[in-house]
């Protein structure tokens, strides 16, 4: 799980990073409600851990902007004791969840378990290491950042997500993207996978599609 956790308090902030990425997940902190929202907008993001109280902008507003803008990730926020009214508006702005201040880092982590078995991540959303495609909004990115892909590349690269690890053949690519308009002597299939492979791989220095000569093309899980 990639988390975001964004507390205005500093050392519980980079507690609770060190507490996660010590429990095997990845994260990140914030610690203002302006950069915290700005942040919860990548799309690789699974959970995003609020403080209700932050400066610029409260979490209540982070949430009900993030939920204003279709954006369905996982949010728990956390709260004073005793603040009822507090979370109240998160959870009527869209928190999944809260968890009250002080509190035992096996119950955040446990609180977080439990929102993702109640919401599952958006259905059809791909995730491959930090390569991410939205088969509805016909989008894609990689480490956040969007990618600039034709309708053609973007069709090349969702079936080497939807068969991650495995061998894609030429002649599976023809038929899921090119829909049997071209043949397999043509140069489209090899043309499409290395303008695909320049704007995942070369333009941020990863090696991710493996070309198996007489078998087709691989997209490595490990990236």
């Amino acid at each position: 799980m990639h988390c975001l956790v964004v507390d205005d308090e500093t050392r519980l902030t980079d507690l609770v990073v060190r507490y996660l990425t010590e429990s095997g997940h990845t994260a990140e902190g914030r610690y203002d409600g302006p950069s915290g929202l700005a942040a919860a907008r990548d799309p690789r993001l699974d959970a995003v851990l609020l403080d209700v109280m932050l400066p610029g902008m409260s979490g209540v507003e982070v949430c009900r902007t993030l939920r204003g803008e279709g954006v369905d990730v996982h949010v728990l926020l956390l709260t004073a004791r005793g603040a009822i009214s507090e979370r109240v508006a998160g959870l009527d702005a869209g928190a999944d969840d809260y968890v009250v201040k002080p509190f035992a880092m096996e119950e955040l982590l446990a609180r977080l378990r439990a929102i993702s078995r109640r919401r599952p991540a958006p259905a059809g959303r791909l995730k491959v290491g930090d390569l991410v495609l939205d088969p509805d909004q016909q989008r894609a990115w990689r480490a956040g950042t969007e990618l600039d892909l034709s309708r053609r590349e973007f069709a090349v690269l969702r079936a080497l997500m939807e068969n991650a690890g495995c061998v894609v053949s030429r002649l599976r690519l023809l038929e899921e993207v090119w829909d049997g308009e071209t043949d397999l002597r043509s140069n489209a299939i090899d043309v499409h996978v290395s303008k695909v492979r320049a704007k995942i791989d070369r333009a941020f220095g990863r090696t991710s599609i493996t070309t198996l000569r007489g078998r087709g093309y691989r997209l490595e899980t490990a990236q």
